[in-house]
């Protein structure tokens, strides 16, 4: 028999009774799903702390390089940073060269770390390219732990400045506690043409 319009039906009012079965269903639901988590999901417990930041790279700018630039200032050109030696910690290798409106004065490459005493000037560990070797970098890039740069030089005094005609590619990897230099033959302007 179905009921006439208006009435009411006595299983469709809510009573306390139907409110506490919903809460221990919702409560029973919750209680099951916590034991089921996606792979690899973590729970932090309350106040527990977490790792710290990793420390930024040893900034270039707070060192002093061991070039002479006379009156003119000493340029930070290029930086690549990572952990060159496998060691944990991150590294900067810096491109130097005296400033100059014109020409290509000649670059030194340095190996930065950081010092045990963060307020003090990160530390040069390693040269990788003296300025005393009369070559420019061209290009400076970091592919793992090899850094590599592309250099332009003069094969003689008697090639004017302004025209470079040596070319090649420098590399460094850290092997046996330094860093070992290799680098790909170099092209001269002469094998070029």
């Amino acid at each position: 028999m179905q009921p006439l319009a208006g009435q009411d039906l006595l299983h469709t009012q809510p009573h306390p009774m139907h409110w506490l079965a919903t809460a221990t269903a919702v409560s029973a639901v919750i209680a099951v799903s916590s034991f089921f988590q996606p792979a690899g999901a973590t729970a932090a417990a309350a106040g527990a702390t977490t790792a710290a930041p990793a420390a930024p790279p040893p900034d270039p700018a707070r060192v002093s390089f061991p070039v002479d630039c006379g009156p003119n200032r000493l340029d930070v050109v290029r930086t690549v940073s990572g952990d060159l030696d496998g060691a944990g910690a991150t590294q900067t290798v810096a491109e130097v060269r005296c400033h100059t409106e014109a020409g290509s004065p000649p670059s030194g490459v340095y190996v930065l770390a950081r010092p045990a005493d963060p307020k003090a000037p990160p530390r040069i560990v390693a040269t990788l390219l003296a300025p005393d070797r009369r070559l420019s970098v061209q290009g400076l890039a970091l592919d793992g732990r090899t850094v590599s740069a592309t250099v332009q030089g003069y094969s003689s005094p008697a090639v004017p400045r302004y025209l470079p005609d040596v070319h090649k590619t420098l590399k460094w990897q850290w092997q046996g506690g330094k860093f070992v230099q290799s680098e790909l033959p170099a092209t001269t302007a002469t094998e070029g043409a």
